[in-house]
């Protein structure tokens, strides 16, 4: 009940026309009609002149929609005395409207649970102590506290010891960072396992995470709006509604068959085709896997012609894994791989994590330390049974093992070298391996129509030539700053432009872009909310799927209008023979909107996901139902 208090408040309009019905009602049961067709038109003329001042403002900008019929079909019954039409008329109009807007409210509502993240406060280091201030009171020079898994609240320099930062937010970079004192650490970027002392070198509101936030803002305001999809139909379908009723007029003599035409002219199916479709089309959407903004987002999918994709965490997985153990003579592949693992379940880095999860998918078992000493950013060194195990950065581990050696490793690679009593013992690989699903989904986006692809990132050239190579984009463009995407993305001839992404540094050019379509299984909020489409799991197959949903519910409206316009083309050509009275005409012209709205419901796609999904082997999971 509350809610549908909330909704009749929010849609006012369609609730007082429902009102103004049921007063009418009331008033022809207790013998009142006259009462009936003043009320009835006195509160139908109120609406059209609500309507025809938005209308004449939307004109002044240059647009035209499909206001002008609905209030010509007012008018026009009220003066010949068609209340109940006018009434009709008015509640399609209202109704169309109401839809539309829940529509857009409803795909907004799903975004509800990605929390915000941005730097909200600060440790200060005063003489009286560590005081907590909020981020926009923090000055350049102020000495602040950064605890271990804190954001850096402004851009400032390391002054307290080394840490490793997690900046793939920031720069996309999927790997940490190590930092020494007299570096700079970026708003946004997340710090490792070491509380540091820093000094800040810009306000908040000139750090790297808000000027992103500007960006995106200024991106947003920039772009232009997408027209409706109905009133692209509404200038011809007005001319030709009203020529047509001015004819009935004029061969007949008879004024009242311009607005019998006119009252079937009305365009219900216009203003409520497109609306219902993409209801359905949203509703399709969330149940795949992703959530849709609004309407107009489905009609940019559906006509797109470039699709730009961010690397890390977008065409890959966003966190280095395991590709390959190289011993030294004396030690094994399992035997090496079980002494990093054990040694690193005493290490807060990144990769420990990856060695621990590999060795426990080869059913190797780890060992527990007598000892363990880890040296922020280089490495650990355990006691493992008695022999000392060193896995870390090169120089760490060949301060242990004179004998080291480098060794060769491919673009996006990294090694971890290990040395055991002394003695280099070899060398483990990890890379951000790419999405198995990535080339497949360039392959789907190609068969839909989208062709031309791109790959922007903050990565080196090497490493983002090795990925792009690997999945089939040609065009690559690496040691991306947010705002050299921006530039990116807007020089682009081939538009619609989708753009894809998962981190904060991101946010800006998934504005710019005609469609920002934005990772947020993993919860990058500031890519979220600035993005267009919003996939809630971590699979970049979606992106090919909001594209086939944009251009089934796109096509599935369009059939929908056509439908309901021969229909209403038809019964004007018959009214316009006086065959059908004003109000009957509006009556059949609800069983026109019935037909419409049946039509549109098509949108929903639960036959269409479950063809694909009979039709190519693995589409289940694809289409959204794992």
């Amino acid at each position: 009940m509350a809610r549908l208090l909330r909704l009749a408040r929010r849609y006012w309009a369609v609730t007082l026309t429902l009102a103004v019905g049921l007063a009418g009602v009331v008033l022809a049961l207790v013998g009142a009609g006259a009462a009936v067709q003043w009320l009835f038109s006195a509160y139908a003329l109120a609406i059209g002149v609500w309507q025809g001042v938005g209308m004449l403002r939307r004109l002044l900008r240059g647009h035209w929609g499909l206001d002008v019929l609905a209030i010509t079909a007012i008018v026009s019954t009220v003066l010949v005395g068609e209340y109940v039409a006018a009434l009709l008329v008015v509640l399609m109009l209202t109704g169309g409207e109401a839809l539309e807007d829940y529509a857009n409210r409803r795909a907004k509502r799903e975004l509800d649970a990605l929390l915000e993240r941005s730097p909200q406060r600060a440790h200060r280091v005063e003489a009286e102590g560590i005081v907590d201030v909020h981020v926009d009171d923090v000055r350049p020079g102020d000495v602040l506290l950064v605890r271990p898994g804190e954001i850096v609240p402004v851009d400032a320099t390391l002054v307290s010891g080394d840490t490793a930062v997690d900046e793939s937010q920031i720069t996309g970079e999927s790997v940490p960072v190590d930092k020494h004192a007299g570096d700079l650490l970026l708003s946004g970027s997340v710090n490792g396992q070491a509380a540091v002392e820093v000094r800040a070198e810009a306000t908040a509101k000139d750090s790297q995470y808000q000027q992103i936030v500007a960006l995106v803002a200024q991106a947003a305001e920039s772009r232009a709006p997408v027209v409706r999809l109905a009133d692209r139909y509404a200038v011809p379908f007005t001319a030709f509604s009203l020529a047509l009723g001015a004819l009935a007029w004029w061969a007949s003599g008879d004024p009242v068959r311009f607005a019998e035409v006119l009252v079937l002219a009305t365009p219900c199916p216009l203003l409520i085709a497109a609306p219902v479709a993409f209801i359905g089309g949203m509703s399709r959407s969330a149940r795949n896997g992703f959530i849709v903004k609004s309407g107009g987002v489905l009609e940019q999918l559906a006509k797109a012609k470039t699709a730009v994709f961010d690397k890390t965490g977008t065409l890959t997985h966003g966190a280095p894994e395991l590709t390959e153990v190289r011993p030294r003579p004396g030690f094994d592949a399992d035997e090496l791989l079980g002494l990093v693992a054990s040694a690193e379940q005493y290490s807060s880095h990144v990769l420990a994590a990856s060695m621990i999860v590999a060795a426990k998918a080869r059913g190797i078992r780890l060992q527990e330390a007598t000892s363990a000493t880890e040296q922020a950013t280089n490495g650990v060194v355990a006691d493992l049974g008695g022999r000392e195990v060193v896995v870390g950065k090169f120089a760490f581990v060949a301060a242990h093992a004179p004998g080291a050696a480098r060794t060769a490793i491919a673009p996006g690679e990294l090694a971890v070298y290990v040395a055991v009593d002394g003695r280099y013992a070899g060398a483990l690989l990890a890379s951000d391996r790419v999405r198995a699903e990535a080339r497949p989904m360039l392959e789907r986006l190609a068969a839909l129509g989208v062709r031309d692809t791109m790959m922007l990132t903050g990565d080196a050239q090497a490493t983002a030539d090795h990925i792009a190579a690997e999945i089939g984009i040609a065009r690559v463009r690496a040691d991306c700053l947010p705002v050299d995407k921006v530039h990116e993305v807007a020089a682009i001839a081939e538009r619609p432009v989708i753009m894809v992404g998962d981190g904060v540094n991101d946010a800006p050019v998934l504005a710019a872009a005609d469609v920002g379509i934005a990772m947020g299984a993993k919860g990058a909020t500031a890519a979220s909310e600035s993005a267009d489409v919003v996939i809630l799991v971590d699979d970049v197959s979606r992106v090919a799927k909001a594209v086939e949903v944009g251009r089934d519910t796109v096509r599935i409206a369009l059939q929908s209008i056509w439908v309901g316009i021969a229909v209403s083309v038809g019964l004007m050509v018959v009214a316009a023979f006086g065959v059908i009275p004003a109000t009957v005409g509006a009556l059949l012209q609800e069983v026109v909107d019935l037909i419409t709205i049946l039509a549109a419901l098509r949108a929903i796609g639960g036959r269409l996901d479950a063809r694909q999904a009979s039709a190519v082997p693995g589409a289940r999971v694809a289409a959204g139902t794992s």
